[in-house]
């Protein structure tokens, strides 16, 4: 029987688009239909860069264009800088299944599903750039996401604290104020596909937040001193609000680490 982990990887290292998209969707299949084992001979190995297209042009944050959304190319810089991050996300959760081992099997279903969903929001967002004579790939774009990937790759426990109670909650704070924004300019088919992104991203801030707590558990660690601690060993951006309060209490997050967060806001 084929492994859950070398079929992850075949996912993660594929570079053309369509190829990540075929694969991501047949080993979710076979993941579910109970066909790949969690058995394997090989240890993971440390992935600098994941499969990519040719294009986008990868650039550092600073030379990304503008995403103003008072005219048609602003809304497809957003929009397209947008589907940059969920086409990363889907390598970033399939490395996540590839690299963590000894994990209960709910943590590789928990991830093999957030794979799928990214995917389809890649593929969402896609069909909207295309809707405006665009796609992706036609603008530059940063690759910030994947940093993080590479700075986290040592342990489950950083990658589930940084990439979705970090990096991923940030859509949950900022992603309502944009939907705003757009329901201003009448512009609804945008707005109908990020708040099928905002619903799920806040179950994928939910997921990271459960494994979290539960690495955690199992090692006798205070989860919200070791969040903060975390933050200021390996987030080296600064922590932006305003956060929305409401939406990270329902993705698992305390008082306490919201106060820390608010802390850090304003001291870094």
């Amino acid at each position: 029987m084929e492994n859950l982990f070398d079929a992850a990887e075949s996912c993660l290292s594929a570079c053309e688009i369509k190829e990540k998209l075929q694969l991501t969707q047949q080993t979710a299949q076979a993941w579910r239909d109970g066909l790949l084992s969690l058995e394997s001979k090989s240890a993971p190995k440390l992935i600098d860069e994941p499969g990519y297209p040719e294009k986008p042009i990868l650039v550092s944050a600073g030379d990304v264009p503008k995403r103003r959304l008072g005219s048609p190319e602003g809304l497809a810089a957003l929009i397209h800088a947008v589907t940059h991050i969920e086409f990363n996300a889907i390598n970033l959760a399939w490395d996540t299944v590839y690299r963590f081992r000894d994990l209960p099997q709910q943590f590789y279903s928990d991830w093999v599903q957030i794979a799928i969903e990214e995917a389809y929001h890649f593929q969402l967002l896609r069909q909207r750039l295309n809707e405006l004579n665009s796609d992706y790939g036609d603008l530059p774009a940063h690759n910030g996401l994947w940093d993080m990937a590479k700075r986290t790759a040592f342990d489950p426990l950083v990658r589930m604290a940084l990439v979705p109670r970090v990096l991923e909650a940030r859509g949950l704070d900022v992603t309502p104020g944009i939907i705003e924004r757009l329901r201003q300019a009448g512009d609804d088919r945008t707005i109908a596909v990020l708040e099928i992104i905002l619903r799920d991203e806040m179950g994928h801030v939910t997921i990271g937040s459960h494994w979290f707590k539960y690495l955690c558990q199992q090692r006798k660690l205070d989860s919200e001193q070791l969040f903060r601690e975390l933050i200021n060993q390996y987030f080296t951006g600064r922590i932006c609000g305003p956060f929305h309060y409401e939406a990270r209490q329902r993705a698992g997050f305390s008082a306490a680490e919201l106060s820390a967060l608010e802390h850090l806001c304003h001291t870094r």
